[in-house]
């Protein structure tokens, strides 16, 4: 993967961008009225680009690797905490080239690719980790094989047999609860470590901890069935909360960077029980996932922002998941 040349493009109310060649082009920076940015790009339907920010134009740092589509924009819901930055985009050269927002860790960067509802992808240090893969092949065929599978519950949105057999690579290590562990053949078993509620492993060099996960209004999820997770990826930790209410272990996680929150209405939590639990543990970025109500409605992620307001300056990164 190569970076083409970059050229300044424009510069705007504190925040400025530079695009790369002829292809890739910052058509506007548009400021919110709840002070995030707004990026436009006018972007060749297809190719991959990767949007970076510098504070000083010296060093530059990857924040979100894109595709062109007939919709090319970025929302940095980062901005209303900073003073002002300059972006730059690059055109990228080569075939599979991972989409997503980067997590600069000490050991290379996170990358985070959303699936669908409750699975996503992520890549680090070398290795392809599976959070909850549900679907069949078709929404992985161009991701690389699994190193590491994370299952959270038995139940069918975060669990499926034939997708698990669909990516997980040779050697593929998969973390699961036992009732999961109960549910599968054989040969997922051998590959099968099971967690408990607050049980500990390191795997791969990830150090991981198994959170409870589960509801507490509602009978869906009981106590003790479910795992959320906690990962160490190069000194940053990165919380998943599968199907959980706004429990007291949720509530006192410490030191999270980046936590995955689910809130749907009735099977885990509402936006406004969410918006409380993520001000008490205080993660520094928060990706609202699983939000697809009983009704097919969505959960309203702009209340949540708004709920969350920018005292705590905790970044509400909302993406596509549907």
């Amino acid at each position: 993967m190569n970076h083409l040349p970059a050229v300044l493009a424009l510069c705007l109310s504190g925040f400025g961008a530079a695009a790369l060649a002829q292809q890739t082009a910052f058509t506007a920076i548009e400021r919110q009225t709840n002070k995030e940015i707004i990026l436009r790009l006018s972007v060749r339907t297809g190719l991959a680009y990767q949007i970076e920010t510098s504070s000083d134009l010296g060093r530059w740092d990857p924040l979100s690797t894109l595709r062109g589509s007939t919709l090319n924009q970025y929302t940095d819901s980062a901005a209303p905490f900073l003073n002002g930055r300059f972006y730059r985009a690059l055109e990228l050269s080569g075939t599979n080239v991972l989409t997503g927002d980067h997590l600069s860790t000490a050991e290379g960067d996170a990358i985070v690719h959303p699936i669908n509802h409750a699975s996503f992808f992520m890549s680090w240090n070398g290795l392809a980790i599976y959070n909850d893969p549900v679907g069949g092949t078709a929404p992985y065929q161009t991701l690389p094989r699994a190193d590491l599978i994370l299952v959270s519950h038995n139940h069918g949105d975060h669990f499926d047999t034939a997708t698990l057999n669909a990516v997980k690579g040779a050697s593929a290590v998969i973390l699961a609860p036992q009732a999961v562990y109960n549910s599968l053949p054989v040969t997922l078993k051998n590959q099968t470590v099971v967690l408990s509620n607050g049980a500990k492993t390191n795997v791969l060099g990830i150090r991981i901890e198994a959170v409870p996960s589960y509801t507490f209004t509602t009978s869906n999820h009981p106590k003790g069935v479910g795992n959320g997770y906690v990962l160490t990826l190069g000194g940053k930790r990165v919380y998943i909360s599968g199907d959980s209410e706004d429990t007291s272990e949720m509530r006192q996680l410490a030191e999270i960077d980046v936590a995955f929150v689910c809130m749907n209405v009735p099977y885990t939590m509402s936006v406004t029980k969410a918006a409380d639990a993520i001000r008490a543990f205080r993660p520094r970025v928060v990706y609202p996932y699983h939000y697809r109500n009983q009704d097919s409605t969505l959960a309203d992620l702009n209340s949540l922002k708004r709920q969350m307001g920018i005292d705590l300056q905790i970044e509400i990164r909302t993406r596509k998941w549907y």
